[in-house]
């Protein structure tokens, strides 16, 4: 049998306006890759009206997609009717589920915030902290039980927060615990996992890996990659 192809990007940011449509490179997509995995911000301020203009564009796609959605897609506290329209154009959007696809399995979760290493948020003080370090363990709960549902020959991990401050260099490091969380790489070792992809960090660094191996590849639409074009192709 032969290699899959994931063809993966994120932060597409598709807005209201329709100024940018990504019909086109969905057909291209379409004609280099087996599978397409969207690390979330599908949408720019989380508008029913922009999911649809992302589902209208998605027709171009012949490949099975898979989604998590990311920041900008709960902007507008739109969520399950953004998520029902982009899941009705046939989207595998995973919020802590898992689908496999051409003996891929993609487990995925939005993630969140929180830091990284010895600099991550702990438990500690006023209840809005302690809230905060709780979504993201939540998250990570979620990721967990995700790749709990997957025995496929290769799996991948399907995140918009960042799980290593390595993908996210290059932006200042001021905002690097807005970025992501090491709960993340945490939950990820513990698994056998054959690449990470996420986005949310457009100025970050395409390549890295957990603390345990697992290679990470920040893949926002902004961020350079091998192909030379918004997407990363991995090959399993």
């Amino acid at each position: 049998m032969g290699k899959t192809k994931v063809a993966a990007v994120a932060d597409l940011h598709v807005k209201e306006d329709g100024s940018v449509s990504y019909s086109e490179l969905f057909s291209e997509i379409s004609r280099v890759a087996d599978v397409l995995a969207i690390a979330g911000d599908l949408t720019d301020l989380g508008k029913p009206a922009e999911a649809e203009l992302l589902a209208a564009d998605l027709k171009s796609c012949t490949v099975p997609v898979v989604a998590v959605l990311g920041n900008h897609d709960h902007q507008c506290n739109a969520v399950e009717e953004i998520s029902a329209i982009l899941m009705k154009a046939g989207v595998h959007l995973l919020n802590g589920q898992a689908v496999e696809i051409a003996g891929v399995g993609f487990a995925g979760t939005k993630g969140f915030v929180g830091g990284f290493g010895r600099y991550m948020l702990g438990s500690f003080g006023e209840a809005a902290i302690k809230t905060m370090v709780s979504e993201t363990v939540d998250e990570a709960m979620r990721l967990e039980n995700a790749l709990r549902k997957t025995s496929a020959p290769h799996s991948v991990v399907v995140l918009h927060y960042a799980p290593i401050a390595e993908t996210v260099a290059g932006e200042p490091e001021a905002i690097y615990p807005f970025l992501g969380s090491s709960r993340f790489a945490e939950t990820i070792d513990r698994f056998r996992v054959s690449a990470v992809v996420h986005g949310h960090a457009h100025r970050g660094t395409y390549r890295g890996k957990t603390p345990g191996g697992a290679p990470v590849y920040n893949v926002a639409a902004h961020v350079e990659k091998p192909t030379g074009r918004p997407y990363a192709i991995l090959e399993f």
